[in-house]
C-alpha cells in the first residue's frame, strides 16, 4: 500500500465536535426524516465534488449524514447562515464555509479548491438555492469552475422532494465522473455546459432509480 493511499484510508473526522453533532443529529433525523440511501458505494475515497439538486432546507443536513463520519465533507453554504459569531463558529467546525451567491466570491472558490486539493470532499448545490421543480433555475457555473480547477470527480446526487415529517425519502449517489474539458480554463459556454450536465445527471437519478 503506498503512503498516499494509506493516509487517505486513515483520515479522521473533521473534529470531535463534528462527530458529536453528526451522531446526535442522525438520531433526530432518522426519526423525523428517514432516508433510503442508494449508491453510497459510488462515492470516491477522496477529492469528490458532491452535486445534489436542492429543494429543501433539510438537503445539506440529510446528505451530510448519509456519508461516513470520517468522509471529511465540507459544505459551501450561503453567507446569510453565518449571521453571528456563534453560528459562524458552529458552522465552520462542521466543515461549512460561506459563499456570496450574488457575485463571484473568490474567497469561497479558494476555500473550495483548498478542501478538495487537500483530499477532502465538497458538497455544493449547482442550482445555488432551493427550487421546487427541475428546470426552475439553470446550474451556476461556479460548480464547473471548482471541479475543473481542482481536478475533482463530480458525483451527481438526487435528493427526493416533498419531504414530510416521518415520511421516508431517498438520496441517490450517482456514478462519479470527470467532465471533458478542453483546458483548466474553459470558455464560459463550456463552463455552463459542464454545470448543466451534472445537474441533469442528478435529476435523472430520480427518474431512473
Amino acid at each position: 500500500m503506498n503512503e498516499e493511499k494509506k493516509e487517505i484510508q486513515e483520515k479522521r473526522p473533521l473534529n470531535g465536535f463534528f462527530v458529536f453533532v453528526y451522531y446526535l443529529v442522525t438520531l433526530v433525523a432518522n426519526i423525523l426524516h428517514p432516508v433510503t440511501v442508494i449508491g453510497r458505494e459510488n462515492l470516491p475515497e477522496h477529492g469528490a465534488l458532491l452535486c445534489p439538486n436542492h429543494n429543501s432546507n433539510w438537503d445539506p443536513v440529510l446528505v451530510a449524514l448519509k456519508v461516513p463520519v470520517n468522509y471529511r465533507l465540507h459544505i459551501m453554504a450561503k453567507k446569510e447562515l453565518f449571521c453571528n459569531k456563534v453560528f459562524d463558529w458552529v458552522l465552520r467546525k462542521l466543515g461549512a464555509f460561506p459563499v456570496d451567491r450574488g457575485e463571484g466570491d473568490i474567497e469561497a472558490v479558494k476555500n473550495a479548491l483548498k478542501a478538495i486539493k487537500s483530499g477532502d470532499n465538497l458538497l455544493i448545490f449547482p442550482e445555488g438555492t432551493r427550487v421546487e421543480h427541475e428546470g426552475d433555475l439553470p446550474a451556476k457555473g461556479g460548480v464547473a469552475v471548482i471541479g475543473i480547477r481542482s481536478g475533482a470527480q463530480f458525483v451527481p446526487v438526487y435528493v427526493e422532494g416533498n419531504k414530510r415529517i416521518f415520511r421516508r425519502t431517498r438520496i441517490i449517489f450517482g456514478q462519479a465522473y470527470r467532465p471533458d474539458a478542453a483546458s483548466r480554463r474553459p470558455s464560459p459556454e463550456e463552463v455552463q455546459a459542464i454545470a448543466d450536465e451534472v445537474l441533469r445527471r442528478a435529476y435523472a437519478l430520480g427518474r431512473e432509480t
